[in-house]
């Protein structure tokens, strides 16, 4: 699946040989350089995330971290909620259902004059997807951005937070298939006995209320938009802040995502 729409940018490859290039790359990433030590080139790979991921990056002096890996190139999607113009740069306010996030254009004098591929869709309301760098000033973060375009497919939303939450998986769960002592297979069946099969270990921590909803979506017949809150709140008799609040733990532990709109979910493991 490639959105790059024009765009010489691919970032679906996991090392299956697909795509073009320049995508995330589970994996240690070090080969050795023309100098004979190691280079690690997942710093110079593209890691999709969501805005609150960046909102939660630990800086360590000029660089940042996500679930403990470095992080140097990023690309998010999300709802531009404000433009704001100035001589040297655009700045757009996004929002992605998890928190939100300023991304700057800086203009490139050469080529001020000549039309940009997209830009007169990139409007508030609209969704668009953004590459750069996170940087910080005054403790306050911001990207950098490279290419922002606007979203033309509106799976491409859904597909994000699915490619973010695969490589959120991959970095705090290990690889799919591979066990904390090396049974991966083991491993994964006791996870699933001991939850019961309802979203392994991690609802451990979660209320009644996060658990109720998460059983719901996942044993309620739906399409693939999932369920919205007001629907799983009447049917669960629970208030709605309170499955709001649920959904949260969920949306912030990636075992739902968001698919239409913020407040309808779709569940992320499935038996």
């Amino acid at each position: 699946m490639s959105y790059s729409n024009n765009y010489e940018t691919s970032y679906t490859s996991y090392g299956g040989g697909g795509g073009g290039g320049g995508g995330f790359i589970p994996g240690d990433g070090s080969q050795n350089s023309p100098s004979g030590g190691p280079k690690d080139y997942t710093r110079d790979t593209v890691r999709p995330v969501t805005i609150k991921q960046i909102n939660d990056a630990q800086s360590v002096g000029e660089e940042f971290k996500i679930d403990g890996a470095q992080v140097a190139q990023l690309t998010f999607v999300g709802q531009i909620r404000n433009v704001s113009s100035q001589t040297t740069n655009l700045t757009y306010k996004l929002d992605d259902g998890t928190g939100s996030m300023e991304a700057k254009h800086w203009n490139d004098k050469d080529t001020a004059d000549e039309p940009s591929p997209g830009r007169e869709k990139l409007v508030e309301g609209a969704y668009c997807r953004v590459w750069g760098k996170l940087k910080s000033f005054n403790d306050r973060k911001h990207v950098v951005a490279t290419i922002i375009r606007p979203v033309e497919d509106k799976n491409e939303i859904s597909y994000h937070l699915l490619e973010a939450t695969y490589v959120h998986l991959h970095f705090t769960r290990g690889p799919i298939g591979e066990g904390s002592g090396g049974g991966g297979g083991s491993n994964g069946a006791a996870q699933q006995q001991d939850s019961g099969g309802h979203g392994g270990a991690a609802l451990a921590g979660h209320n009644s209320v996060a658990k109720r909803v998460y059983e719901y979506l996942r044993t309620t017949p739906q399409t693939n938009e999932g369920l919205h809150q007001q629907d799983i709140a009447s049917n669960l008799k629970i208030d709605a802040a309170e499955v709001s609040a649920a959904g949260d733990q969920l949306l912030a532990d990636g075992l739902i995502y968001t698919t239409v709109d913020d407040s309808t979910w779709a569940i992320l493991e499935t038996d």
